[in-house]
């Protein structure tokens, strides 16, 4: 499992800023395991960890989410 304690967690919109894509093709490529998966933070609310979503942006078209991370 990975160290989280000195991740950042980014929001929708900052996500979408970072990656240049739509919140329906992130949602599209989450469900496809090819973007990193979202984390609950609150009732409402989810956010994405800033490693993850900079290891998509390095290599969008490789990204692959680990199955041992999407289980955890």
């Amino acid at each position: 499992m990975t160290d989280r304690r000195q991740d950042s967690l980014l929001r929708l919109p900052a996500v979408r800023e970072r990656t240049g894509l739509s919140a329906s093709t992130i949602n599209r490529r989450e469900a496809a395991g090819t973007f990193p998966q979202r984390i609950r933070i609150g009732e409402n609310s989810v956010a994405w960890y800033l490693s993850d979503v900079e290891d998509f942006v390095a290599d969008p078209f490789s990204y692959k989410v680990d199955r041992a991370d999407r289980a955890a």
